[in-house]
C-alpha cells in the first residue's frame, strides 16, 4: 500500500461526496428536472459499475486469492465476499423506511406533493448519509488497490449522488423556503462519503494484506452491482426513458472497457 494511494483515495471520496451538494444547487436553478439527461447519466453510472465489478474487480480479487489458496477455494471466497457486499447494502436498504429511502426513487415533482416535506427531507438526508458511508469505503478500498479503477468508480458514484442531493434539498426548500438550510443539509449528507473513507482507513490499515485486499474488491463489487440494479436502473424506468437509460448503460460499459484496454 502506497501513501499516494491513500491520499488520492481520500480525495476521490471527497469529490464523490461533494456531488451531492451539486445536486442540491442544481435543483434551485431549474423549475423542472431534465429527466432525459438524468436517465442517461444514471444508466451510464450503472454501466460503469456493473462492467468494472464483473470484468475487473472480482477477477482481480480472485487472482490475489489464488496466490494464497488453490483456484477452487479462491473462487469460493470471491463469491462469498461478493454476496456479502450485496447483503450489507440490502440490509441498509431494508432498515431505511421506503418513503424516505433515496434508493426508492422519486422524481422532483413527486417530492413536491409529499406530505410533511420538511420531515421527508430531513429523513432523506439521514438515509443518504447511511447509504453514502459504505460507498465512501468502497471507493477508498478500491483506490488502495488500483487508482485507475477507483477514478471511474468515483465518477459513477458522483453521478448518482447528484439526484440524491436534489432529493434532500427539494422537500426542505419547499417546506421552509430556506435555500441555505436545504443546501447545507444536502451537502452534509454527502460528506458521509469521505467519513466512510476515513473510518475505513483507520480500520483497514492495521490489518492490510493481500487477502483483505481481495475480499474488499469483491465486497465492493457486490455493493455496486446491488446499487445499479436496485437504484440506478429502476430510476431510468421511473423517469419514463427506458431506451435512453439502456443507451447510457451500454455507453458506460463501452467507456469502462475502453479505459481498461488503454490502461493495459
Amino acid at each position: 500500500m502506497q501513501s499516494d494511494n491513500i491520499m488520492i483515495g481520500m480525495l476521490l471520496t471527497l469529490l464523490a461526496g461533494l456531488s451531492t451538494g451539486i445536486g442540491s444547487a442544481i435543483s434551485f436553478f431549474y423549475k423542472r428536472t431534465n429527466t432525459k439527461v438524468l436517465s442517461g447519466a444514471l444508466g451510464l453510472s450503472a454501466g460503469v459499475m456493473i462492467y468494472v465489478s464483473f470484468v475487473e474487480l472480482m477477477p482481480t480479487g480472485c487472482d490475489l486469492l489464488e496466490q494464497v489458496y488453490d483456484k477452487k477455494m479462491a473462487e469460493l471466497y470471491t463469491i462469498i465476499a461478493f454476496f456479502l457486499g450485496i447483503i450489507i447494502i440490502a440490509l441498509i436498504d431494508f432498515l431505511v423506511p421506503e418513503d424516505e429511502n433515496p434508493h426508492e426513487v422519486h422524481t422532483r415533482e413527486d417530492l413536491k406533493k409529499m406530505e410533511a416535506l420538511k420531515r421527508t427531507g430531513m429523513m432523506t438526508a439521514v438515509a443518504i448519509s447511511i447509504h453514502n458511508f459504505p460507498e465512501g469505503m468502497a471507493t477508498f478500498a478500491t483506490a488502495l488497490s488500483d487508482i485507475s479503477l477507483a477514478v471511474p468508480i468515483m465518477i459513477a458514484i458522483a453521478i448518482h449522488n447528484i439526484p440524491e442531493g436534489m432529493a434532500v434539498s427539494v422537500p426542505i426548500y419547499h417546506a421552509t423556503g430556506n435555500k441555505k438550510r436545504a443546501f447545507w443539509l444536502s451537502f452534509l449528507s454527502g460528506m458521509a462519503e469521505p467519513v466512510g473513507a476515513v473510518i475505513g482507513f483507520f480500520f483497514l490499515l492495521p490489518f492490510w494484506s493481500p487477502e483483505l485486499n481481495a475480499a474488499l474488491l469483491s465486497l465492493v463489487s457486490g455493493i455496486m452491482v446491488y446499487i445499479s440494479f436496485d437504484e440506478l436502473l429502476p430510476a431510468t424506468e421511473s423517469f419514463g426513458h427506458h431506451h435512453i437509460g439502456i443507451i447510457g448503460v451500454i455507453l458506460g460499459m463501452f467507456l469502462m472497457a475502453a479505459t481498461l484496454w488503454v490502461g493495459v
